[in-house]
């Protein structure tokens, strides 16, 4: 059974940094695309980015984190790695990653079929 594990969250001062981890277990990232999704209080999960293993990591950003975040993996340990500089207070949301195999699409959370439990991020100004 596919398992997706985030962390690496934790509080940290507008300007900073964090990298989060996904950690995928049951299976393999080959053949996916792996997603990125926040959630903050009151507000619907929206699409922060996504690696897409099998178009040749092809990787896409929401306009509001371009620049500032960046996808990545790490084959030899099964992880998704969501480097995050220049945080600012909006990014303040619970992160998610999520994983699907086959298919083009990779914004639409409706799209992917495994979660992982989410971590929160919290930036303070």
């Amino acid at each position: 059974q596919v398992q997706l594990v985030e962390s690496g969250g934790g509080l940290v001062q507008a300007g900073g940094s964090l990298r989060l981890s996904c950690a995928l277990s049951g299976g393999t990232f080959s053949s996916s695309t792996v997603g990125w999704f926040r959630q903050a209080p009151g507000k619907e999960r929206e699409f922060v980015a996504a690696l897409i293993y099998w178009s040749g990591d092809n990787t896409y950003y929401a306009d509001s984190v371009k620049g500032r975040f960046t996808i990545s993996r790490d084959n030899a340990k099964n992880t998704v790695y969501l480097q995050m500089n220049s945080l600012k207070p909006e990014d303040t949301a619970v992160y998610f990653c999520a994983a699907k195999y086959g298919g083009t699409r990779y914004a639409s959370d409706h799209e992917y079929t495994y979660w992982g439990q989410g971590t929160q991020v919290t930036v303070s100004s």
